[in-house]
C-alpha cells in the first residue's frame, strides 16, 4: 500500500484540488452532451462491414471516464459518488434549460437567420425526452460501474498495476454506457435503428482507445494529485451504494 494516507474521515474541504477536478468533470459532460445532439460524424470507412460513424460528443466524452478513474483512484468511491451525482444534476439542468428555450417564442430577426426549425433539429435534441433519458441513464450506469470496478480491482491487486484497473474499468463502464445510450436513443427515435451497430461499436472502440492512449497522462495526473493531496484511498469497508452519502 502507498505511503500516502487514506481518506477515511477526511472532509471534502480538506482536499486541495477536488473542486477543480469536479468542475472539469462536469464541464466535459455538458459540452459532450451538447455535441452529441449537434452532429453525427462519419469517418468514411467501415470496420467488419460496420460503417464507422459517431455522435459529436464521443470526441470529448472519454475524458469523463479518465477523470472518473482519477477521482476514484485518488479520492475514493465516496468522493467519486458525489461528483457523479453533481454531473447528473448538471446534465438534467442543461436539458431543462434547452427545453425552456425551445418552447419560448423566438425573436423575429433570429427566426429569419436561424429559426425554431433549426434549433429543434439540432439543439432541440438536448431537450427531447428520448435523448435526455438516454444520456442520463447511460451516464449514471456507466460512471458508477466504472468507479465501482476500479475501486474493487485496486483493493484486489493491492494498488499495483494502475493501468489494469483504469483500462479494465473503462472497458466495462464504456460498454454499458454505449449500449444503454444508443439503445434508448434509438428506441425513442433520436437515432435510426440502422445506425445502432455502427454507433455502439464506434463509440465503444473510440472511447476505449482514448483511455488506452491517455494512460501515461492518467498516471501523471494520479501521481501528481496523490502527492499534492498526500492521499491514496483504498475503499475498505465502503458500501458501493450510489444512493448513500
Amino acid at each position: 500500500m502507498s505511503s500516502f494516507r487514506n481518506s477515511a474521515g477526511r472532509q471534502d474541504s480538506a482536499y486541495k484540488y477536488l473542486d477543480l477536478v469536479m468542475a472539469f468533470f462536469v464541464t466535459v459532460l455538458i459540452i459532450s452532451n451538447i455535441a452529441s445532439s449537434a452532429k453525427i460524424v462519419d469517418l468514411g470507412f467501415s470496420l467488419f462491414t460496420v460503417q464507422l460513424s459517431f455522435d459529436g460528443g464521443t470526441i470529448l466524452f472519454p475524458l469523463s471516464y479518465i477523470v472518473g478513474d482519477i477521482l476514484t483512484e485518488v479520492y475514493g468511491f465516496r468522493a467519486s459518488r458525489r461528483v457523479i451525482w453533481a454531473g447528473f444534476a448538471a446534465l438534467a439542468l442543461s436539458a431543462l434549460v434547452f427545453f425552456i428555450l425551445q418552447v419560448l417564442p423566438g425573436d423575429a430577426a433570429w427566426e429569419r437567420y436561424a429559426g425554431s426549425a433549426a434549433y429543434s433539429a439540432i439543439l432541440g435534441g438536448m431537450s427531447s425526452g428520448g435523448l435526455v433519458l438516454a444520456s442520463l441513464a447511460a451516464y449514471w450506469i456507466g460512471e458508477f460501474s466504472n468507479s465501482v470496478v476500479l475501486s474493487k480491482i485496486k483493493i484486489l491487486m493491492k494498488g499495483k498495476f494502475l493501468w489494469v484497473r483504469t483500462i479494465g474499468s473503462t472497458l466495462i463502464g464504456e460498454a454499458l454506457d454505449s449500449l444503454v445510450f444508443v439503445f434508448i436513443a434509438s428506441l425513442s427515435g433520436v437515432f435510426g435503428w440502422e445506425l445502432f451497430g455502427s454507433l455502439v461499436l464506434t463509440n465503444y472502440l473510440f472511447k476505449c482507445a482514448v483511455e488506452i492512449i491517455m494512460t501515461p497522462l492518467t498516471y501523471g495526473a494520479v501521481y501528481a494529485l496523490k502527492k499534492a493531496e498526500a492521499l491514496d484511498t483504498y475503499d475498505h469497508g465502503v458500501r458501493f451504494n450510489p444512493f448513500l452519502k
